[in-house]
């Protein structure tokens, strides 16, 4: 964009919440860095924000100018969203990444008079912004704030920045890695369909038509959560709880809390209104920062859902491995569970750690049996672990 190849308006200071920490990429300067933040925030809530999209979203974006927030939102509504139900997701990325403030999809009133909005250019030809869009609100120091709080850890953050983290956790989407099915559908290519063919010959008489062929379906794989509420993992658990809430909006999602007992909460996480699911989850959670058996839990749970709920699934274990039981039993309880899901991924947050090593007892003992072992201590590495459920790691 022509925005950020020159000085950078008065209102595109650092963001608000400090300089991004040493876990984050070097910065993009202007509008460009937050508006590609912004692209990031639409795919991990499942929207297919494309390089070519992103390209013809920047481009509109540089043609109407960055000031406004209604000329920002339609450049991006009418690039980046190919089908019907990116719509929904769109408003709500939008709402959480750049504030919540008027809605931009709100109709603007007609002007009595035709003006010239836009662009003036002085004698030289250099642009000058209008008086509107000198009074507009800082939407690239907010919008930067969000990319900055992407890489903050969930422990560090204040009061302020945890609301903003629930709303952008509040667009995510986790959609577990695709499988062909036993089933079949009409297709371009693929093998002749002799059933519909035949009906198509019987429908001409019997003349000659042209062979109808089907392929494989595929069909998203079962992703299981089992979310550590110990003690240890305190400042980490509500987060985690609302990126379980914005899963479970997903196809074929289950989430449970592991702690001293072993919890089914896809139930109450099922309310739309994340305030409320947490809610039922916290009058459902009986052992909320309480102590550690991993072990037992994970056996409890495959005992209770041998028959259909870990076989080939995608299962995700987000904890940190301190286990105040038998490390022999997680151990075997892992290996177990490593025979009967498709995948086991675990997402610790202390894995980010400067110097940090998986030498806990428990961590040590189940990792052999982990396909991946990632971070989860921030909304970048949510995003991180939300490709790994799909399988962007092994494509």
């Amino acid at each position: 964009m022509r925005g950020s190849s020159s000085v950078a308006p008065s209102w595109l200071v650092a963001p608000r919440g400090g300089a991004a920490n040493e876990h984050s990429p070097a910065p993009l300067r202007g509008v460009d860095a937050a508006l590609l933040g912004f692209g990031r925030a639409l795919r991990a809530a499942g929207v297919d924000a494309s390089a070519e999209r992103m390209h013809a979203f920047l481009r509109a974006v540089d043609v109407l100018g960055p000031a406004r927030r209604t000329d920002v939102y339609w450049a991006g509504r009418l690039t980046l969203c190919g089908e019907r139900d990116d719509l929904e997701r769109y408003e709500r990325v939008f709402a959480a990444y750049f504030g919540s403030g008027e809605p931009a999809a709100r109709p603007l009133p007609v002007a009595p008079a035709v003006r010239l909005r836009g662009v003036a250019r002085d004698a030289a030809g250099a642009r000058t912004t209008t008086r509107r869009e000198a009074e507009a609100p800082p939407m690239a120091a907010l919008a930067g704030s969000a990319e900055v709080l992407r890489h903050r850890d969930f422990a560090q953050l204040s009061a302020d920045e945890r609301v903003q983290l629930d709303r952008l956790l509040a667009a995510f989407a986790l959609r577990g890695e695709t499988r062909r099915s036993a089933r079949r559908r009409s297709a371009r290519r693929g093998g002749v369909d002799p059933r519909r063919t035949v009906r198509e010959l019987l429908r001409h008489g019997g003349e000659p038509a042209r062979l109808l062929r089907h392929a494989r379906a595929e069909r998203p794989r079962r992703v299981v959560l089992l979310v550590d509420v110990s003690g240890s993992m305190a400042p980490y658990a509500d987060a985690l709880l609302r990126f379980a809430h914005a899963a479970v909006r997903g196809p074929r999602t289950e989430v449970f809390t592991i702690g001293t007992r072993l919890t089914r909460v896809t139930r109450e996480l099922s309310h739309r209104d994340p305030d409320l699911a947490m809610a039922a989850v916290s009058a459902a959670v009986p052992d909320w920062r309480g102590g550690t058996r991993l072990g037992a839990l994970v056996r409890e749970f495959l005992d209770w859902g041998q028959r259909g709920m870990a076989r080939g699934a995608v299962v995700v274990v987000l904890s940190d491995g301190w286990e105040r039981g038998d490390p022999e039993l997680l151990a075997a309880q892992m290996r177990r569970l490593r025979r009967l899901a498709h995948r086991v991924i675990w997402a610790n947050p202390r894995k980010a750690r400067p110097g940090y090593a998986p030498l806990a007892a428990g961590m040590a003992a189940a990792l052999p049996s982990v396909d991946a072992f990632v971070e989860g201590h921030s909304l970048a590495a949510l995003e991180s672990l939300a490709a790994v459920v799909r399988g962007a790691d092994r494509a």
